[in-house]
C-alpha cells in the first residue's frame, strides 16, 4: 500500500485520500493520510440508492481509466485478495467439482484479457466514503494490482445489492459504468476504436468476474449469504462457455 501511495496514487483521477507521509521502522509501516471526514466525505453507508451506486461506479470507471495499460511494478501482479493463485486452500475445500474444474479456466480468462488496468481489489461498499452531494472517495488500497476492471465492478455490486437487484439491474449497472468509463477515457484522448474494443471485451467478462468471486466464496464460506441462485446461474453459464 505504501508503494501504491508513493508511486501511483497521484495519477488517479478518482478521489482518494492524499498521503501526507510514510515511514518504516523495524517491521512496522506508518502512513499518515488525509482525514476524509474533514475533506468533505463524512458519510459511511450500509445501504445505497441508485444514485449512490452510480457514484461508486463512476469512481471505479475514473480509477480504471487512470491506470489503463499501466504495468503494476511493485504492486500485486494480479489485484484482489480472492484470485486463484492466492487461494489454494479455498479451492481445495470447494465441493462443487464442476466449478473446481473450471476455476483455472475462469482465472485464465480474466488474467489474459487484452485490456488491463489497476483494480482496487477490495471495492466493497464499506471502502467508499460519501460526501453530502453524493460524490465518493475510495479508501483501503492494500490489494491494488493488475487486472480487468470488471473484478471491481462485480465485487462492488455484490457487496451492496441483494440477489434480485443484482439480476434486475445488471444491464443498467453495466451501462452506467461504461458510460462513465468512456467519458473518462475521452478526456485522455484515447482511440475511440480501442475504447469500443475495451468495452466489448470487459462487458463479456463481467459474469466471468462474478463467477470467479463466487468460486472463492463457495470454497471459503459455503453458507455465505452472497451465494444465491443468481450467482449459481451466472457461474453455470460461464462454465458452459469455457468447458
Amino acid at each position: 500500500e505504501t508503494k501504491w501511495y508513493n508511486s501511483y496514487s497521484k495519477n488517479s483521477s478518482a478521489r482518494l485520500p492524499h498521503c501526507l507521509a510514510t515511514a518504516t521502522k523495524d517491521n512496522e509501516v506508518l502512513m499518515a493520510l488525509e482525514d476524509l471526514d474533514l475533506a468533505g466525505y463524512p458519510l459511511r453507508k450500509r445501504s445505497v440508492s441508485w444514485e449512490d451506486i452510480t457514484s461508486c461506479l463512476r469512481w471505479l470507471a475514473q480509477f480504471h481509466a487512470s491506470y489503463l495499460g499501466t504495468t503494476p511494478e511493485g504492486l500485486w501482479a494480479v489485484g484482489s485478495y480472492w484470485h486463484l493463485e492466492t487461494r489454494p486452500q479455498e479451492l481445495s475445500r470447494l465441493k462443487d467439482q464442476r466449478l473446481k474444474d473450471a476455476a483455472p479456466l475462469i482465472d485464465e480468462k480474466l488474467n489474459n484479457c487484452i485490456f488491463k488496468t489497476f483494480v482496487h481489489g477490495d471495492a466493497k461498499l464499506a471502502n467508499f466514503c460519501f460526501a453530502k452531494n453524493g460524490e465518493v472517495s475510495g479508501v483501503d488500497f492494500q490489494y491494488v494490482g493488475g487486472g480487468c476492471g470488471m473484478k471491481d465492478v462485480a465485487y462492488f455490486i455484490g457487496s451492496c445489492l441483494n440477489e434480485s437487484e443484482c439480476e434486475r439491474l445488471e444491464a443498467q449497472i453495466l451501462d452506467s459504468y461504461f458510460e462513465a468509463l468512456q467519458n473518462a477515457l475521452s478526456k485522455r484522448n484515447e482511440s475511440k476504436t480501442e475504447n469500443e474494443s475495451l468495452e466489448q471485451e470487459w462487458r463479456s467478462l463481467y459474469r466471468v468476474a462474478w463467477a470467479d468471486f463466487h468460486r472463492f466464496l463457495k470454497g471459503w464460506s459455503p453458507g455465505h449469504w452472497k451465494i444465491n441462485s443468481y450467482s449459481e446461474r451466472v457461474t453455470a453459464e460461464v462454465i458452459d462457455s469455457l468447458l
